[in-house]
């Protein structure tokens, strides 16, 4: 059974949904059977490469909050991500393009690392205060996970990859996705958000009930579990 996963490496609640989302799959019975892919979306397109300035000041700029607000909303966060054993140093991380990072993303799902590379970059990001639109940064982390340097080198200085990006973002605009994380399970089932580890649960084990029945356009679940989109990120609730 597939699993198509719509993420940003420099969204908070995209790591936290990933996280729970893995919580729920290391207890399904089923796990083994799982497909997971991984689909570009950035928030922020124009962002140069590697922004100046502090990230909560960046955000209450460009969403028209306070810096209070932002500080708030980022230490709530944090404290989420906590829950799940995941360290945000939000003070010190370096915002910028992720345009890039998704390619690098990409690259590696042809060699089946794709998912150790989206931890590697949110981890880079989040947790490590790395800027992931630096390129350097970038060879450096692929070459962690395994990628071979030269060939990231060459990658990254070519436009491969690029239509990849375009393409996951044009299927999430068909989709109606607007804000990430977003959860496809077997093509019927969506959900929207850093949903509880619970919600991800019912909806592994209702998609898999049902995966033999002709698929329908996917039907997201609402629920409290915040994404981040064009207007900033919103609350996320617990476990």
């Amino acid at each position: 059974m597939k699993i198509d996963i719509w993420s940003d490496i420099v969204c908070p609640l995209c790591y936290i949904g990933k996280r729970r989302l893995e919580t729920a799959v290391a207890r399904f019975e089923h796990a083994d059977e799982l497909e997971i892919q991984w689909h570009s979306f950035e928030l922020d397109r124009g962002a140069a490469a590697v922004v100046d300035g502090e990230l909560v000041d960046l955000v209450a700029r460009k969403y028209g909050t306070t810096r209070e607000q932002a500080v708030a909303q980022h230490e709530s966060m944090a404290a989420a991500a906590a829950e799940l054993g995941l360290e945000f140093n939000w003070q010190q991380a370096r915002y910028g393009n992720t345009f890039d990072a998704h390619r690098v993303v990409h690259l590696a799902a042809e060699q089946g690392l794709a998912d150790a590379a989206h931890e590697r970059l949110m981890r880079a990001y989040f947790s490590d205060g790395l800027a992931v639109g630096d390129r350097e940064t970038l060879v450096r982390l692929a070459t962690e996970i395994g990628l071979d340097e030269p060939v990231v080198r060459d990658m990254l200085d070519s436009d491969d990859y690029g239509n990849h990006v375009r393409s996951d973002e044009a299927t999430a605009k068909m989709l109606g996705i607007e804000a990430v994380p977003f959860f496809v399970f077997d093509r019927k089932y969506g959900i929207s958000g850093a949903q509880p580890t619970e919600v991800f649960t019912q909806a592994l084990e209702t998609a898999w009930s049902t995966r033999h029945e002709v698929p329908e356009p996917a039907v997201a679940a609402g629920g409290c579990g915040g994404g981040c989109g064009a207007g900033g990120c919103g609350g996320v609730c617990g476990r």
